[in-house]
């Protein structure tokens, strides 16, 4: 999908009332008897209004005031903010203005301002956030990689359907644009004094991956593109490579990192949600230029509420004091009150939706009082339309942002009489911030009236750097074209901020005469800070003179060169095949990154191609990128490109195993792209060529001694039907000395539908390896072989072999006509009735069972099951305890789409802090006890994870992490203070949270939950495991 008008289609079919009985999960709301679309139209979102009438510092007052969105497309409310008379509500797929025309106190009147936004049917809670106000009276917002696919009133198209965004606009929505992309769920971002954007960007859920701190600038790209989440991974027609992952693009910059993203300052906490700045008077002097973040991971034991600083990097920040504030609570969003204390929405418990809640003040008692903050407060409540412009100036130098911002824009109201104070607050020297203020009302004006924007051109050499910094951002943001000249100098200063924004502003302002500078600029940061490398490079792509850009293909400095790269995929500019050529390993890679990915640049496909066999170069990322685009491309050429890489020994393994597997696909390839995920559509060419052309390499190849190429190029004969190497696949079956080998040959030869497969089935379940045999098994029944035959040869297999064997026959066995199988199934079930049957294939039994469709054995399988029944929860699941595989069970713990185990457990230094460690779990509960945590999860919580709440005799209340527990007392914590010790004897009422983590048996089979304890039950051990982080983030084991 790549619009909203996309995503409504999709609903109008998917859920049409033709399709009712396929969609009964979705509620009937409307209660004409059908399932469909019309369903989605019946809940609207609502805003509320509270008061606190009193002045108790308790709301007591509660007002609904817009009750509406209920569109099919709408997704909920995420994104509030008051303006002035005017109310801001973000539910994709716009942004709403709302006004109460007649005082009421309920709205009346609606405007949508943008549109365009929620184009995917994605995660819950990925939508709409962060509405803020600027420091220059634009309103920013934003919505996570459910994408935004829309126009600006001017007509100008934004397409980020797969990606989150930052935007702004004004508040009637003229001037908008996409002020930053690339996130994947910012819930709430911030502006410190300095005007600075900063957010914690939720992670992906890969396993090893973090979340990220981020500071957020105009047309940056954090890197996350939904496509990365899910698709491609499952798609046997391609592969499992995540391009975030295995290039860490999750990470801050390190060497050879990818050029094109803006990365992060930090990896910081998990399941970042609300977020504030302290804007200088709230709580104390102790969190004075200090953040705030809501860690919210489903569990309040794991969750709070964290505080850390910014350290100035050059052009950027890093990351300075950090304090976990309090713990013990599942927040949300939070703001500063007017009175300086901080408030905390908080979930209570779990991920589920709920219609209960609580907001938490925290503050510091002896700062409460503080005169400050009274006096801040007044003045939040005061009406500045009654100020005189003279007081309004000197709340420019309040030390409240809030109060300074409030001030600027009653004086921008105030016009030409506003700009007077304006002028004093920039000559002034003793208060930077008053300053700063005035650059900021200044810039508001002179977007409208741009003859005010030349107050700002002396500043521009002013002796404070952040000033000239201010001044230059700022005039670049107004587009002031006249000074251009003035702004050049910058780009020589000794301030990092003041060349960043000195590029940034020649870039919005497209200064012609500014392209040489500008590569001098690269050439001196020599590639060592990242965001002047951004900002120059982007810079040159808004200037939009290709020709100069492209004639940088021979300069001698690699950070001018790898500019011209990033400027050339900004405008996606064919030309870039320039730099394919480059000695420069790292640049090579990024022109391949910026042809191949995203949107591409398809004419510049052919020559990436190319690079495969003409490049020197051998990284993972430049050659997947060469492969696929041959594989794009489907000329001839491109595909001899691909035999060749194949047939090359030097090159890495890996690689030629891809392009083997790419080659395969050659008639048909995968709709989504082979690196990046992203849908390139359905391509259909006639197999005939690549037959010709591939058969006699990829028998060849069936003689490597690489085990890996000869099991590829088995497959790649099996899936082109290259029927001429069947009879060397049936060789291969009887001789090679690889079990694998020999499963691949025989899994090929019954989809080339091999004219002796009963030859190949009875060599296999006679070969010496289970591997081998079970395999045969699998296909037995698939085959013209006597029935008779089949079912006692299976028998045999359930008496003497091994598990696995046992399994796959029996399996097999339900496949075949119930009369050969009838018999055998009823040993099976005297076997299961008497307590005797193998544990570890009673699901395969049911399956098998269920698959006959005979209602004698079923009736009877159920006698039996119930007759073994008890009233635990466990008794239904007695088949998942023992017999799965662990390999399968790893898998699962590792990357299940649904289970997400690893988003909320750690293995080694790898997943999320909501649960407990996975490592050593078999050495402290059982089989039974790990089966009953994953289907049972509130019945016994681990120390550490659980929420307990006590009344006590004398009274008292207390709730917090139950820490641990014996016979006569408990232990918990609450919030940072010691472990509070409690007697059970005084206990009156005793209420355990229940778990956050969701009911497995609800997201997974039996048989993968029989498959996740058998892994589990293998992790004995309690430290790190050997070798497993890397086992972990190469998950894809090519």
């Amino acid at each position: 999908m790549q619009t909203v008008e996309d995503k409504r289609d999709f609903l109008h079919r998917t859920l049409s009332p033709e399709n009712s009985a396929e969609n009964e999960w979705l509620a009937d709301l409307n209660g004409d008897g059908s399932h469909d679309w019309k369903d989605l139209t019946m809940e609207k979102e609502h805003v509320y209004r509270l008061e606190d009438v009193s002045g108790d510092g308790v709301a007591d007052f509660s007002q609904l005031v817009v009750e509406d969105f209920n569109d099919e497309v709408n997704d909920v409310a995420g994104a509030v903010l008051i303006q002035g008379d005017d109310l801001f509500v973000g539910v994709a797929p716009d942004l709403w203005r709302i006004k109460d025309s007649n005082g009421d106190g309920l709205a009346d009147e609606k405007t949508s301002i943008s549109h365009g936004y929620g184009v995917h049917i994605g995660f819950g809670g990925h939508g709409m956030s962060g509405l803020e106000m600027g420091p220059a009276g634009r309103i920013y917002w934003g919505i996570g990689d459910i994408g935004f696919n829309g126009q600006g009133p001017d007509g100008k198209e934004w397409k980020y359907p797969n990606r989150g965004v930052i935007v702004r606009a004004n508040p009637d929505g003229s001037d908008f644009e996409v002020f930053a992309m690339g996130v994947r769920n910012t819930h709430e971002f911030v502006f410190d004094e300095y005007g600075n954007l900063f957010s914690v960007d939720n992670d992906g859920d890969h396993p090893g991956e973090k979340e990220r701190l981020v500071y957020l600038v105009n047309g940056s790209d954090s890197g996350w593109r939904i496509n990365w989440q899910f698709g491609k991974y499952r798609d046997p027609d391609n592969n499992s490579y995540k391009v975030w992952m295995d290039e860490k693009l999750f990470l801050p910059r390190f060497e050879g990192q990818a050029a094109y993203i803006t990365p992060a300052i930090a990896n910081y906490i998990s399941g970042p949600a609300g977020m504030v700045y302290n804007p200088g008077t709230a709580l104390g002097e102790k969190y004075k230029k200090t953040f705030f973040v809501s860690e919210f991971v489903g569990n309040p034991a794991q969750s709070g509420v964290h505080a850390f600083k910014l350290n100035p990097s050059g052009a950027s920040f890093e990351l300075g004091e950090t304090e976990m504030l309090v713990k013990g609570i599942l927040p949300t969003g939070m703001d500063f009150g007017p009175d300086g204390a901080l408030y905390v929405a908080d979930w209570l418990e779990g991920w589920d939706t709920k219609n209960k809640g609580r907001i938490w003040k925290l503050d510091i008692d002896k700062e409460a009082s503080s005169p400050q903050r009274q006096l801040t407060e007044k003045l939040l409540s005061a009406d500045f339309s009654l100020v005189n412009e003279s007081e309004l100036g000197g709340y420019l130098k309040n030390p409240d942002m809030r109060v300074r911002q409030k001030a600027q824009f009653e004086l921008v109201k105030r016009g030409a009489k506003g700009v007077e104070e304006f002028k004093k607050s920039i000559k002034q020297q003793d208060h930077q911030l008053a300053r700063i203020h005035g650059i900021w009302g200044i810039s508001q004006l002179a977007r409208k009236e741009k003859k005010y924007a030349q107050l700002l051109i002396p500043l521009l050499k002013d002796s404070d750097p952040e000033i000239r910094a201010q001044a230059a951002k700022w005039i670049g943001d107004i587009r002031y074209k006249e000074a251009g000249n003035q702004l050049m100098p910058l780009l020589k200063d000794s301030h990092s901020r003041a060349r960043f924004f000195a590029a940034e502003a020649l870039g919005r302002i497209a200064y012609d005469p500014a392209i040489q500078p500008i590569i001098s600029l690269l050439e001196a940061n020599n590639d060592k800070d990242e965001y002047i490398r951004h900002a120059a490079s982007l810079a040159l792509a808004r200037i939009g003179n290709a020709t100069p850009i492209i004639d940088l293909s021979d300069h001698s400095s690699p950070a001018v060169r790898m500019g011209a790269v990033l400027a050339l995929r900004r405008l996606r500019h064919p030309q870039i095949t320039e730099f394919l050529d480059d000695g420069d390993e790292y640049i090579v890679t990024e022109a391949a990154r910026a042809i191949n990915d995203d949107y591409s640049i398809e004419q510049a496909l052919p020559a990436l191609g190319n690079v495969l066999i003409t490049t020197e170069f051998t990284n993972e990322p430049l050659i997947r990128r060469s492969i696929n685009a041959n594989l794009r491309v489907g000329s001839p050429k491109a595909m001899q490109n691909l035999i060749r890489f194949a047939q090359k020994k030097s090159a890495p393994l890996a690689m030629r195993i891809e392009a083997l597997k790419a080659l395969s696909t050659w008639p048909n390839p995968s709709v989504l792209d082979r690196v990046d995920g992203r849908y390139r559509g359905v391509i259909e060419r006639d197999p005939t060529l690549v037959r010709e052309e591939a058969a006699v390499p990829l028998i060849q190849l069936l003689g490597e001694r690489e085990k890996s190429v000869r099991i590829n190029a088995i497959m790649a004969i099996a899936k082109l039907q290259i029927e001429n190497g069947s009879s060397k696949l049936f060789g291969m079956l009887q001789k090679d000395s690889e079990p694998e080998v020999r499963v691949s040959a025989l899994t090929a030869l019954a989809g080339m539908n091999y004219k002796q497969m009963d030859k190949a089935i009875q060599q296999a379940i006679s070969d010496k390896e289970k591997s081998v045999r079970i395999k045969g098994l699998e296909l037995l029944a698939t085959q013209d072989v006597s029935k008779e035959l089949t079912a006692r040869l299976l028998a045999e297999v359930i008496d003497k072999r091994s598990l696995e064997e046992k399994q796959a026959a029996v399996l097999t066995l339900g496949s075949i006509p119930v009369q050969f199988s009838q018999e055998i199934f009823e040993d099976l079930l005297d076997k299961m009735d008497h307590g005797k049957l193998v544990p570890g294939i009673h699901l395969e039994l049911a399956e098998a069972i269920d698959s006959t469709q005979s209602r004698t054995l079923k009736s009877r399988y159920e006698k039996i099951s119930l007759g073994k029944g008890s009233e635990s929860a466990l008794a239904a699941y007695q088949g998942s305890l023992f017999g799965g595989n662990e390999q399968e069970g790893r898998k699962i713990f590792l990357e299940h789409p649904t289970a997400q185990c690893m988003k909320c457990h750690s293995f080694d230094d790898y997943g999320g802090n909501a649960g407990p460690r996975i490592n050593g779990v078999a050495g402290r509960l059982s089989r039974e006890q790990i089966l009953e945590a994953l289907i049972v999860p509130s019945k016994d919580l681990a120390p550490g994870f659980g929420i307990v709440s006590v009344e006590l005799d004398n009274g008292q209340k207390l709730t917090g992490v139950l820490q641990s527990e014996n016979d006569s007392s408990l232990a918990i914590k609450m919030g940072n203070q010691p472990d509070t010790i409690i007697q059970k004897k005084n206990v009156l009422q005793r209420n355990n949270a229940t778990s956050s983590m969701p009911n497995m048996k609800h997201l997974l089979t039996a048989k993968e939950i029989r498959d996740l304890v058998s892994y589990l039950a293998t992790l004995k051990e309690d430290e790190m495991s050997a070798g497993s982080s890397k086992e972990i983030t190469r998950s894809h084991g090519e």
